[in-house]
């Protein structure tokens, strides 16, 4: 049998000796962010994204562990999973600021939305944003786009996206707290 450093050593030059490295490890990696995250569709997501990091830094890979590709995958897997509990926790964050963590905690709705189910919710307090910083929250809270893709979208840079969402965020918290004090916009 192969092993896994020779396998990514033959992948830099072919896709086949990769895929061989993913039928290995997939449903160990698999079963390792299931176990962590206790939700299939997260885990699958988070498995791909493992492999996707994989792929792209196959030609950093250092064989440290006698061949085996499996010390470092994980911690790929462990490097994810940490960055996904903390993208999770300022969504959160954003999404109390914004009074819509009871909407975002119910299950899924059975049928699509009547017209009108953001009336006096989070549509219309975003309405009165300037269309930057609307666009910018709504990319980040509402659709959970990373800033890079904030920023891709925006046609703007990462932490041009970031000030816009904290000013857009910033505005939306005075409102709700009828704060006086002037943001800057």
């Amino acid at each position: 049998m192969t092993s896994d450093a020779a396998l990514l050593r033959a992948s830099r030059t072919e896709a086949a000796p990769f895929r061989e490295l993913y039928e290995r490890y997939a449903e160990r990696v698999y079963g390792f962010h299931l176990r962590r995250t206790r939700d299939e569709h997260v885990a699958l997501d988070l498995t791909a994204e493992t492999f996707a990091q994989a792929w792209l830094a196959r030609g950093r890979f250092r064989d440290e562990a006698g061949g085996s590709a499996g010390p470092w995958l994980f911690g790929i897997a462990r490097n994810l999973l940490a960055q996904s509990v903390r993208r999770r926790a300022v969504e959160l964050s954003a999404c109390e600021r914004l009074g819509v963590l009871t909407r975002l905690d119910r299950g899924p709705a059975a049928a699509e939305p009547a017209d009108g189910w953001l009336d006096d919710g989070p549509g219309d307090l975003l309405d009165g944003l300037p269309d930057g910083q609307r666009d910018a929250v709504e990319l980040r809270v509402v659709e959970e786009l990373d800033y890079a893709e904030v920023a891709a979208r925006l046609g703007t840079t990462p932490a041009a996206a970031r000030v816009r969402v904290t000013r857009g965020l910033g505005q939306l918290r005075a409102r709700l707290t009828n704060d006086d004090t002037e943001v800057v916009q």
